[in-house]
């Protein structure tokens, strides 16, 4: 009797560390495939969570603008509701949108048509908003499971993880930001991958959320990337520009 209960208690405990790992590490794709980055260690993608947030991603824009730098924007579909014209200025400048629920939940704990809610409403937002449809899905903090994956793929959504997070939602300088991201870079070149660095113009507790923090670091990244680099936006990875000492002229 003891043997089966401490046998079925192990098993328990194993199942659960799967199940945290398979839901939560940004590498796994045991629940379902995720786009991370691949194995061309020049690429970089910016992409940014949990806008658009009025006091902090005009000011990103005209960063991005002024490097000719593309990113992608993973729009909470309540803030779209919110700010319609903010998200129409992101689009019309060129960046990817992709879809970060309606309402921002950790999605593994709902039932199966919370989720497809969330994804779905979330998408009608971006898409009745900015004229164009919605491909891409980032879960968030990046929770999932394989009910997670059935909706995404049910609206024909790519889910999209990282392989860079500097945590710059905590109090932290735009110097450390910067220091963190030239290092994760780095760290992905040396793996010969891409990088596909996850930040945050907003948040999801409201709009007006101060990122200066990370406005400034992504200045200071645009400015000191290595020649060569190329700015990409996922699924395609499809270069932008080259940014470096030579940026090329835009197409």
């Amino acid at each position: 009797m003891l043997t089966t209960l401490i046998a079925g208690t192990a098993a328990v405990s194993a199942w659960a560390g799967f199940s945290a790992y398979a839901g939560l590490s940004y590498e796994s794709q045991l629940f379902g495939r995720s786009l991370i980055a691949p194995p061309e260690p020049n690429q970089f993608a910016l992409t940014f969570d949990d806008g658009p947030n009025p006091a902090e991603t005009p000011r990103l824009l005209e960063i991005l603008a002024q490097h000719r730098a593309c990113a992608t924007f993973f729009f909470i579909g309540d803030f779209v509701l919110r700010e319609p014209e903010l998200a129409r200025r992101v689009h019309a400048a060129g960046h990817a949108i992709g879809n970060h629920t309606m309402h921002h939940p950790w999605l593994p704990r709902h039932r199966a048509r919370t989720i497809r809610a969330e994804l779905r409403d979330c998408n009608r937002a971006i898409e009745d908003t900015i004229g164009a449809p919605v491909a891409l899905f980032r879960p968030p903090h990046g929770a999932r499971r394989p009910a997670v994956f059935r909706a995404a793929a049910e609206l024909g959504l790519q889910p999209v993880q990282w392989n860079l997070m500097v945590g710059d939602w905590k109090d932290r300088t735009a110097d450390d930001l910067f220091l963190r991201l030239a290092r994760g870079i780095a760290a992905n070149r040396a793996r010969k991958r891409g990088t596909n660095a996850v930040l945050h113009d907003g948040s999801q507790q409201g709009l007006g959320a101060d990122r200066t923090a990370t406005v400034d670091a992504v200045a200071m990244l645009l400015k000191s990337l290595p020649a060569g680099t190329r700015l990409v936006t996922p699924p395609q990875w499809t270069a932008c520009d080259t940014v470096g000492a030579n940026p090329a002229p835009r197409r």
